[in-house]
């Protein structure tokens, strides 16, 4: 086997992988003729390509080396029972021929036309005519050759290089370096290969992997066991092997799509097992080989153990599903007994209970005696606890019927008292209707008293503001006449003040003469030591000047009283002036107070008034309102 698998993609799209086998060349040195008959046949039989290459054309000696196609039929048996297989019933499992002519050069030339590759193969294989062993023989072989490969082609390759030394070392040559014709010739024989290689089939079968292991394997224990390998025994052997193999795959493809199922439903357990199933036989389809007696007794095996694991698995099924229903019954009987026995129990509340068991129980609990299992359930409830709390309930409803039937007597006793009451107060009511009336009638009356006092009133109000408004305004103008008499007074006492200033200044001015006077005096006294005459003079001068100053200073205190006196009865008769017109002022000042303080007191007495008479309309309102609803 050369190098590794090509990948390769068929004209369905499929991918298949291509492999190169290479064996021995016939008639080599170190082979026997049985020997490379057995490799001739593996390769034919194992081959769905099978390239046959030579050195030169087609003669005699070419065809002779291939009479070994004529021994095939002796060393391969298609069929067990049968005696030796002709060519033509090898033909079906041989493959496409190529016969290879390297280092070609004749010119494929017939009756001086050109002819191709493939017509030069068929003439070659023409019977030869003539009569004798030795042609007999010849035309064995090559009758052999057109039988055993129906489907054949011919390609030729010239020689690649031309220099002899060059070919000795052909594998170091690169692709193109070759001759032209020697590369358009591969090109057209590897684009043929290509094109017309297809994977091996053997009884409709196409060969994978193991299956090709298989038959080469059953091939080759017959040939080592010195027995003639048969097509159809060793198809067998592999067919029995690869559907073993696609048995025992097909049966962990079931377990595994099967095991993981949870429900026990014998409809889910059916469903899940179909489908377990069909995955079991796809898979097992999918690489079984062949069609005969062992695909199907295999897939017969198959069904029977899917059916029996089915079976085990239900039943293991259903019989861990009656344990869960059996433990959540118990568990529902429980809570149901709890719920009836508890405290001022109610049926709304044993309802839930009971509801929220039975969802639970549904959701949780399969098996095909889940709802048997529930109606035993169903049955004990109701002939147990359910039964024993609704009888208490009676027992308690009939209590509570006899208290309401003695109630009910004493609230009809109360009904009848209550209409009587009902009828006196009909009287009462219409009594109290025709004096309500009266009493409106009344009220509007007062009403429209009230109405017309209270446009009076607001008449009166709004004189007494504007007197209020006159007032306020006459009381500033006598504000500003006070604030006039006081800038004057104050004028009048600067005045005053201003003269005494200046009375005092003269007085000031005739002290510093008397001053003067006495230190003239005090000269002339010391000047009369020096001067009596002088100072007699002087004396007589003296003494007039002392009657002049003296008569000055009466004078100037008279002047002085004077003044003081002027202006102490100027500023008495300013202040009287003042105080008068003062007091005139303050007297209406007082009088504009007390009309403000009255005309206030009229205004609250007013504002008074106006609430009461708004709260009489108020309620008269609300009278009217009661009685439209009274009416109504």
């Amino acid at each position: 086997m050369w190098s590794a698998p090509i990948k390769r993609t068929a004209f369905d799209g499929t991918e298949y992988s291509l492999l190169l086998l290479d064996s021995e060349g016939i008639d080599a040195y170190d082979q026997t003729g049985t020997y490379s008959i057995q490799i001739f046949s593996l390769a034919v039989l194992l081959s769905s390509m099978f390239i046959y290459n030579q050195m030169g054309g087609i003669d005699e000696a070419a065809l002779d080396r291939l009479s070994l196609v004529t021994e095939m039929t002796k060393h391969i048996r298609v069929r067990a029972n049968g005696g030796r297989s002709t060519a033509s019933e090898l033909a079906q499992f041989s493959p496409i021929f190529i016969w290879l002519l390297r280092d070609f050069y004749l010119d494929l030339v017939e009756n001086g036309r050109k002819i191709t590759p493939r017509d030069y193969l068929e003439i070659a294989l023409r019977p030869l005519e003539g009569r004798g062993k030795d042609i007999s023989s010849k035309n064995e072989i090559r009758e052999s050759i057109r039988a055993l490969f129906p489907d054949r082609e011919c390609f030729t390759l010239v020689r690649p290089l031309n220099n002899e030394n060059e070919l000795q070392r052909l594998d170091q040559i690169p692709l193109e370096k070759l001759r032209p014709e020697f590369q358009a010739g591969l090109d057209e024989l590897t684009r043929f290969i290509f094109e017309r290689t297809r994977p091996k089939q053997v009884a409709g079968t196409i060969m994978t992997g193991p299956v090709l292991a298989g038959i080469t394997q059953s091939f080759l224990d017959a040939i080592n066991n010195g027995a003639v390998p048969t097509i159809s025994s060793s198809w067998q052997s592999v067919e029995e092997a690869e559907c073993r193999r696609a048995y025992d795959s097909a049966a962990e493809v079931y377990m595994s799509s099967f095991s993981h199922i949870k429900l026990a439903e014998e409809d889910a357990l059916r469903d899940e097992y179909e489908a377990a199933l069909r995955k079991a036989l796809d898979a097992y389809n999918t690489t079984a080989v062949g069609t005969g007696t062992s695909r199907a007794h295999y897939e017969k095996v198959l069904n029977n153990f899917c059916r029996k694991a089915f079976q085990d698995y239900k039943k293991n099924a259903f019989l861990e599903a009656d344990k869960q229903c059996s433990n959540a019954k118990h568990n529902m009987e429980k809570k149901i007994r709890a719920a009836c026995t508890a405290p001022g129990v109610k049926v709304s509340a044993v309802i839930q209970v009971l509801e929220t068991a039975l969802a639970e129980y549904e959701t949780s609990c399969t098996g095909p005696a889940k709802w048997r299992m529930l109606a035993a359930f169903l049955r004990q409830c109701l002939e147990g606890p359910i039964l024993d709390l609704c009888l208490k309930l009676i027992n308690e409803v009939e209590s509570e019927k006899t208290s309401f039937t003695l109630r009910c007597r004493s609230n009809e006793d109360q009904l009848e008292l209550l209409k009587k009451q009902l009828e006196a107060n009909e009287s009462h009511k219409s009594e109290y209707l025709k004096r309500y009336k009266a009493a409106i009638n009344e009220k509007q009356k007062a009403s429209v008293d009230l109405s017309s006092n209270l446009a009076n009133l607001r008449t009166k109000c709004s004189t007494l503001e504007e007197r209020c408004v006159s007032i306020s305004k006459e009381l500033d103008h006598v504000r500003h006449e006070c604030t006039d008499w006081r800038v004057k007074y104050e004028q009048s006492v600067s005045q005053h003040k201003a003269e005494q200033d200046r009375f005092v200044a003269q007085l000031a001015s005739l002290e510093s003469r008397h001053s003067s006077a006495e230190g003239k005096l005090g000269a002339a006294r010391e000047h009369a030591a020096s001067a009596q005459d002088e100072a007699a003079e002087w004396k007589k001068k003296y003494e007039m000047a002392a009657v002049q100053a003296k008569t000055a200073l009466e004078r100037l205190a008279s002047v002085q009283e004077q003044i003081n006196k002027i202006a102490q009865e100027r500023e008495s008769s300013i202040r009287a002036e003042f105080a008068s017109h003062l007091e005139g002022k303050e007297e209406e000042i007082r009088k504009l107070v007390a009309k403000i303080r009255e005309a206030e007191s009229e205004e609250s007495v007013l504002t008074e008034r106006l609430l009461v008479a708004m709260t009489f309309l108020l309620f008269q309102s609300s009278l009217e309102l009661m009685h439209s609803e009274m009416q109504g």
